[in-house]
């Protein structure tokens, strides 16, 4: 009984510029680094779904054993890329954890909180808590994929982790997710003086 990750890459980080998934901190690509982390984590499989600029982020996740899918619909957000890499999910997996690749400052001990709060309690969604918000790394038990399939547009599974036991994030940054520049100059800073 395995905990898949879903890995949402398939962005093309309109706000940045650039595809944020290419973005390096600490010579390795914020695509390649969440994928790393939920493989350490235990996750199986981990999938990353792809989309804008597939051919580019698929090739930086190199050396890595997981499963490359592309959301052909991207363009329509995050909900598409639930549902793409929701396909993927073998039937054995118990849970699905959900992750984005803008997120530096969650590392795999935290993932393995999320999976021990789930073993606890396999019912219960546990996300992750910072900034005021309950957000993503989420992990959702078997219970809710057919709601995850449902969800449309770009707000992701903001709707069912009003019901989530939230885990906070216990980190330095936690809060920071990478949107603009100056979040990556901010990040990037803080990684070298850490």
């Amino acid at each position: 009984m395995s905990v898949a990750a879903i890995i949402l890459a398939a962005g093309a980080s309109s706000r940045m510029g650039q595809p944020k998934q290419l973005m390096e901190l600490d010579g390795e690509t914020l695509v390649h680094r969440t994928a790393r982390i939920a493989l350490q984590a235990g996750c199986d499989p981990t999938i990353v779904v792809l989309g804008c600029q597939a051919e580019a982020v698929g090739a930086a996740l190199s050396g890595l054993p997981c499963t490359r899918i592309i959301n052909g619909g991207w363009t329509e957000g995050l909900a598409s890329s639930i549902r793409t890499g929701l396909g993927a999910v073998p039937q054995n997996a118990v849970a699905v954890l959900l992750l984005a690749c803008d997120q530096p400052a969650v590392d795999a001990v935290f993932l393995r909180l999320l999976i021990k709060d789930h073993r606890l309690e396999p019912e219960r969604i546990a996300a992750a808590a910072y900034a005021g918000a309950v957000g993503i790394p989420a992990l959702f038990p078997r219970r809710c994929f057919e709601a995850l399939t449902k969800l449309t547009g770009d707000r992701g599974a903001r709707t069912l982790l009003e019901e989530a036991d939230v885990l906070s994030l216990p980190l330095l940054g936690g809060e920071m997710d990478i949107d603009t520049i100056l979040d990556y100059e901010t990040m990037r800073l803080r990684m070298e003086h850490s």
